[in-house]
């Protein structure tokens, strides 16, 4: 195979400016921030997931503010109402109407922030807006603004007073994305960081929104090889006949490791994907869209470790691909 080139271009240029704004605030995540930025490109959701402390939030915040885009945060908890997603009609006495006032959805960024402490009837108040970019309420569909982001955290650790998600919902998130711990070095550098005010307070915009429209088109036509869509069929199918899951990914899934392979190439400054893109993605695309069984699960088996295993075992014929 050739020596794959890595060349600057608008989507390398848009993201370098992103990744070393937010790095401000978000220490030792180059990758994490780089994984974002693929779903924003996409235009895709994402479910962060980790232990409590590990800065989902402020990437969330931090994301919103360095493109200049709407940010709001919803606190997920088990009284939470599908109202308080998507917003209400109330009666104006002065002009004797009823007037809808916009729920916290109506927004560029939304971060539905523990979105597993919410009732499954709150959290279905998402699906038509995460899928269709649009609510309907009382009987009146209204559009989304766009772009539109979803950024959800949950803490895989607490289970009580949680609702896990349904299969249905964790399929429409694009990616499921884990931080992890700082290393040794980036936290001492958080620590002086912090010494007298928060980064994020004096974050600036270094992109605009209005940019994302032109890099969408170029993400599209990033090319990928016959080979490599087979490639990736074949991934997503052996999820379907292994005998340590119950469920497999549904051809969701294949788009979202297919449109994430692209946005990756792009975002490295190529204008076609490489073999590599595809199985980077697959680890954060396919996973969270399986269900193991429950014998396997007490023999150890995680989603996680399955894909690793497909996409190692998965052949592939490297004819034609660059």
């Amino acid at each position: 195979m050739a020596t794959v080139e890595h060349r600057e271009n608008a989507v390398t240029r848009f993201a370098q400016r992103i990744v070393e704004n937010v790095e401000r605030v978000i220490i030792g995540k180059r990758e994490q921030i780089e994984y974002l930025l693929v779903a924003l490109l996409c235009q895709g959701h994402v479910l962060i997931e980790d232990v409590p402390g590990t800065g989902k939030t402020m990437l969330a915040r931090a994301l919103a503010v360095s493109i200049g885009l709407e940010f709001k945060r919803l606190q997920c908890t088990p009284d939470l109402l599908p109202n308080d997603v998507t917003g209400v009609s109330i009666f104006n006495q002065r002009e004797g109407r009823f007037e809808f006032q916009p729920g916290p959805v109506f927004v560029n960024v939304l971060l539905a922030d523990e979105i597993n402490r919410a009732t499954p009837r709150t959290q279905s108040a998402l699906l038509e807006a995460m899928q269709e970019r649009q609510v309907t309420v009382e009987g009146v569909t209204r559009q989304l603004p766009s772009p539109f982001l979803v950024l959800a955290t949950q803490n895989p650790v607490e289970f009580e007073g949680t609702f896990p998600l349904p299969e249905a919902q964790l399929d429409r998130f694009l990616m499921r994305l884990p931080l992890g711990y700082p290393d040794e070095v980036s936290e001492v550098e958080m620590l002086r960081n912090l010494r007298k005010r928060h980064p994020i307070e004096t974050l600036e915009p270094v992109a605009e929104a209005d940019e994302l429209w032109a890099l969408y088109d170029q993400v599209t036509d990033v090319h990928v090889d016959e080979t490599l869509e087979q490639y990736i069929v074949g991934l997503v199918a052996a999820t379907r006949s292994h005998p340590d899951l119950a469920l497999g990914a549904s051809p969701r899934g294949s788009i979202a490791l297919y449109k994430t392979s692209q946005a990756l190439a792009a975002l490295r400054g190529r204008d076609y994907v490489i073999p590599e893109d595809v199985r980077q993605m697959a680890a954060l695309t396919l996973p969270h869209r399986l269900l193991v069984k429950p014998e396997s699960q007490l023999r150890g088996r995680t989603a996680t470790g399955i894909v690793a295993e497909i996409v190692e075992r998965q052949p592939l014929d490297m004819g034609g691909v660059r």
